[in-house]
């Protein structure tokens, strides 16, 4: 926990990364930030599986504890399918639904446009060889056996999930090299579909979409989806991002998360 003002509670994404890597000066100068250390990494438990379900179960547990009052949620990437499943079980538990670099479906709609940003990416940067092997690292980060091989494999492949990574190395090495990413969760596969295009018009509390405008994994495309079916949903691109916006345009994430405080 950290910051000052109403809490806001953020679920990390992967699965599987250490929730470190989401942490927010930007956020916790406008909220009492609680970070989610999900099942499976870092000091908290061993499931005997990792369906979305369990997330859900651990992420109420943590509200429950905060105590009555609703609180703002956050979610990001894979924490946003969580972030979104919790909110349409409890709604009564939530005051505002901050939905960052996300999406309505975890299905082929997402993974094949994912899968042909990423084969594409080298030819999109032939002077750079540290760039040629970015898509072989990711495939090979998804069959390592340990988390110390996920997190070096996935640390490799990383530069694919900004907008500019080669311009702005060194400024994002620290980020980099403060990776964790945990085995189980990361190569865990979950026999229930996430999909909530259906329902999405159920959330009712004020909701804010934060999207990278070069988001490979969950762009455009898929923010505008949620922004045009969640009622009362407000839309922000940060123009100059990908996957990780805190990073990239950190002033621009805060202002923009900072939104969901004046509905």
């Amino acid at each position: 926990m950290a910051g000052q003002g109403p809490v806001c509670v953020a679920h990390p994404g992967g699965p599987g990364l250490y929730w470190s890597y989401l942490r927010s000066a930007e956020l916790e100068s406008r909220f009492t930030v609680v970070y989610v250390e999900p099942v499976g990494t870092g000091g908290s438990g061993r499931p005997a599986g990792y369906d979305l379900a369990t997330y859900v179960r651990f992420l109420g547990a943590v509200i429950d504890h905060l105590g009555q009052e609703p609180v703002y949620l956050l979610g990001h990437s894979a924490g946003g399918f969580v972030a979104q499943s919790y909110a349409l079980s409890r709604p009564d538990r939530v005051a505002g639904l901050i939905l960052y670099s996300t999406a309505p479906t975890a299905g082929p709609d997402l993974w094949s446009g994912a899968s042909a940003a990423l084969a594409s990416y080298p030819g999109n940067h032939p002077g750079i060889p540290e760039a040629q092997s970015v898509p072989q690292a990711f495939q090979r980060a998804l069959a390592a056996p340990d988390d110390a091989s996920v997190s070096r494999l996935f640390a490799e492949a990383v530069p694919v999930y900004f907008a500019d990574f080669w311009a702005r190395r060194a400024e994002f090495a620290p980020f980099v090299s403060g990776i964790r990413f945990f085995r189980e969760p990361a190569t865990a596969s979950d026999p229930v579909p996430f999909d909530t295009r259906e329902t999405l018009g159920t959330l009712t509390m004020p909701t804010v979409i934060i999207t990278g405008r070069h988001d490979f994994l969950c762009g455009p495309r898929l923010g505008e989806f949620l922004a045009e079916h969640i009622p009362h949903a407000r839309m922000t691109f940060l123009e100059h991002s990908g996957h990780f916006g805190h990073v990239e345009e950190p002033a621009a994430f805060g202002n923009a998360a900072a939104r969901i405080l004046h509905p």
